[in-house]
């Protein structure tokens, strides 16, 4: 099936999700790797961005990550930005249940999105942009065929220094599904 794999489903993010991504969006261990800001959020301005950011985009599809075995949702991704002219969209991944992390299912869930957008969407391009200080992601972007297009150097502070945030992008063409 097409947003499902042995582990995980995708189901479209919607309203009632708001209080959930809120519990993600303030643990700063999870938004230390994934929010330029680092910043405590109302629930009413998590709200209000889920129902205007997320969910009012015309040019944008999220989804909730759920692993299958407990019904539970574990992160979020989506495409933003599509252009489909050009055929081009940018991908967000969070996994914001941390016992979650270190499993594959960030890896499962971009394969997912990728199959999604590629094959079914035809898309030509996909981007992403990820701190230069979360190896992980780096690793999990590479493992899967996206290249280093760019850096913006030192425009992230964090941790008392200064960090470069990575621009990387995958084709069509390169991405081969394993």
């Amino acid at each position: 099936m097409l947003f499902e794999t042995d582990r995980i489903k995708f189901r479209k993010m919607t309203a009632e999700d708001a209080e959930l991504y809120h519990s993600w969006r303030n643990d700063m261990e999870v938004m230390q790797t994934t929010s330029p800001l680092l910043d405590m959020h109302t629930l009413e301005t998590t709200r209000d961005f889920v129902n205007h950011v997320i969910l009012g985009s015309d040019s944008a599809k999220s989804y909730m990550i759920v692993d299958k075995a407990s019904g539970a949702p574990i992160g979020v991704t989506s495409l933003t930005h599509i252009d489909y002219k050009n055929r081009n969209a940018e991908c967000i991944l969070d996994i914001g249940a941390k016992r979650h992390w270190g499993k594959g299912y960030g890896t499962e869930a971009l394969r997912l999105l990728l199959d999604y957008a590629f094959l079914e969407m035809n898309l030509h391009r996909v981007s992403l942009c990820v701190f230069s200080f979360n190896e992980r992601a780096v690793k999990l972007y590479e493992k899967i065929g996206f290249k280093q297009e760019g850096i913006t150097r030192q425009s992230l502070f964090r941790n008392g220094g200064w960090h470069d945030l990575i621009h990387m992008g995958i084709l069509q063409t390169e991405y081969a599904r394993q």
